[in-house]
């Protein structure tokens, strides 16, 4: 291992063990793997791995890790817990186990709340003391660093808090690193963990961490309240993974740390990446990223009301806590039938269009849009759709490459129950008339691959588009159980994505308008000229 930081201040990471808890998540050895070198590259100090010997995929984790990955920063850690009631440390399978994972760092759970060692450990007081004692300074005497995790110790301090503290001393009297302050039913609140932490603190003189799961909503908040009353390591998990409602989040927490309390926590140049880590391993996990996430989510810098855009024009900062781009995040303009002239100002030269100089432009963009989206129409979610409205403004048309002359789709009911789609699309490019069907797994697909068919010999440009979401949203009804239908395509071309959208009566005709500008706009992006 290269470049540790200094170890006065540690960030631990439990993503791949705590993290893994969460519903819906579940992850395979190579999951696990991606995930571990995407936060040694990112930076903390620690990645717990999880449970070696309480399941094999643990177990191969740990093997293959030490195999398989050249931690630059990181120290992987094993979890486990101490040893049972009545026996020794040195004669317990699962403290062995946590030996033959080979990591160097070990972090024990532990039981503090005195009315868990008896109903559930079903053993005395002093016997967990001295499971802690014993499993702690045997670990210690086979060479490994050893954390230990004071399970529900709050809500154990609340009810016997010299109990509590009693278990915290046994832990740092016998070798322990750090004694980690668990606030594992997630019920606290700031003001009461910084209490708390700052009195241990005083009375053990134990190095403290915590670990504070997210049920109040105030895990990123309890962190940097025992940060404040003197904790020196802080566990969380990559986008507050975690079981129940989670875990504290890892980039907030970082993020604050480095930014508001001016702590290097990680190696230079590492925040700048964090947007990007918080996405990637949200893509290995298979949840989507979220969008409202503080600092990496993709709306965390986003400006939608023209009161906001006008001072941002002025300044940024007026409107920003930080510079999006120290996080690896970006600002961004959102265009709706709130947005005034800044808006559209803004949002022009993001797309690389400078319109501020041409006032009656930007009234006439101005009002479009709130036509447009009055008739169903969003451009907040469709920044593609919205650069081709403001072009056609600004050049006085709209860029065309094809002109439609009519479309159809077919769904046909076979007598075995299957489905058939069918589309058939007739339009000139280049002068030429084109008639192109095609079939797919649904209407829409069918109609975006006739359209295809239809194009790319003309422009084999579109050969590399791929539809990558496609969402449908049902609008008010009109005219009895008839409504309007919004849909928002997603298109990339292997090296960026954009967003369009389409509205009409019925969810083909919305998809049939999101396709052409989806395909117009690709075509834009790859620089081909307009032929009509």
């Amino acid at each position: 291992m290269t470049d540790a930081l200094d170890d006065n201040f540690h960030v631990f990471d439990t993503t791949l063990r705590d993290g893994a808890q969460r519903e819906g998540i579940n992850l395979t050895v190579a999951d696990k793997l991606t995930i571990a070198r995407h936060l040694d590259a990112f930076g903390v100090g620690f990645i717990e791995g999880g449970w070696p010997g309480a399941n094999p995929r643990d177990t191969e984790f740990f093997a293959r890790a030490r195999a398989e990955i050249d931690f630059q920063h990181a120290q992987l850690v094993a979890f486990g817990a101490t040893r049972r009631a009545g026996t020794r440390a040195q004669d317990d399978p699962q403290v062995r186990a946590l030996l033959d994972s080979g990591a160097p760092v070990i972090t024990l759970v532990a039981k503090s709340h005195d009315r868990h060692v008896e109903l559930a450990l079903r053993t005395t007081l002093e016997e967990n003391l001295e499971m802690v004692r014993d499993t702690v300074s045997y670990l210690r005497s086979q060479g490994r660093r050893v954390f230990v995790d004071c399970e529900h110790f709050f809500d154990g301090y609340r009810g016997n808090p010299d109990y509590a503290k009693q278990v915290v001393s046994a832990a740092h009297e016998a070798g322990a690193d750090v004694v980690v302050l668990c606030d594992t039913n997630g019920g606290m609140l700031p003001a009461q963990v910084q209490a708390v932490v700052a009195t241990v603190l005083a009375d053990t003189g134990a190095r403290l961490g915590i670990h504070a799961q997210d049920d109040t909503g105030c895990a990123v908040a309890n962190t940097l309240a025992a940060v404040d009353a003197g904790a020196t390591h802080v566990q969380c998990t990559a986008n507050g993974y975690g079981e129940r409602v989670g875990n504290a989040n890892l980039f907030p927490v970082v993020a604050a740390l480095e930014l508001k309390y001016a702590k290097t926590v990680l190696p230079a140049g590492a925040l700048a990446e964090m947007t990007r880590v918080s996405h990637a391993i949200a893509e290995v996990v298979n949840l989507t990223p979220s969008t409202h996430q503080p600092y990496v989510g993709v709306s965390a810098f986003a400006h939608k009301a023209g009161l906001h855009a006008s001072a941002i024009k002025v300044d940024p900062d007026l409107y920003q806590h930080i510079d999006p781009e120290r996080v690896g995040n970006t600002m961004r303009m959102l265009v709706s039938d709130m947005a005034g002239r800044a808006s559209i100002e803004l949002k022009g030269k993001e797309l690389g269009i400078d319109i501020s100089d041409d006032r009656a432009l930007v009234a006439r963009v101005v009002e479009r849009v709130k036509e447009r989206e009055l008739e169903g129409y969003t451009y907040e979610a469709a920044d593609a759709s919205f650069e081709l409205l403001l072009r056609a403004e600004a050049e006085g048309r709209a860029r065309r490459y094809f002109r439609v002359e009519s479309w159809r789709g077919i769904v046909e009911t076979r007598p075995d129950g299957t489905h058939a789609n069918e589309a058939t699309v007739k339009l000139w490019a280049k002068g030429e008339r084109i008639v192109a069907t095609a079939e797919g797994n649904g209407p829409v697909n069918a109609l975006d691959r006739a359209l295809r068919v239809g194009l790319e010999r003309i422009y084999p440009h579109l050969a590399g588009l791929e539809l990558v979401d496609y969402k449908v949203r049902i609008l008010e009804g009109r005219h009895g159980t008839e409504s309007t239908t919004r849909v928002l395509v997603s298109t990339s071309d292997g090296r960026g994505e954009w967003a369009t959208v389409g509205v009409g009566d019925n969810v083909i005709a919305a998809s049939w308008e999101a396709l052409e500008d989806a395909y117009t706009y690709g075509l834009l992006r790859a620089g081909v000229e307009p032929q009509e």
